[in-house]
């Protein structure tokens, strides 16, 4: 009989940083290492990047 409920459950950790957030999984080490940063739309807020991406965009206007 297949475990389906190991293919769903998975051990991680999250770093919910001011600065950067991570993610870390054993075995793997930290697999996600971005700033906090979110760019957000002004015209219909919608997500226009995350992380490194948003990042970059800080002071542009679009």
């Amino acid at each position: 009989m297949t475990n389906y409920k190991a293919l769903f459950i998975k051990k991680i950790g999250i770093d919910l940083g001011t600065a950067n957030t991570l993610v870390y999984l054993p075995g793997e080490g930290i697999v996600v290492n971005e700033p906090s940063v979110v760019a957000i739309s002004l015209v219909d807020n919608k997500i226009l990047a995350v992380g490194n991406e948003a990042k970059e965009m800080i002071g542009r206007t679009p």
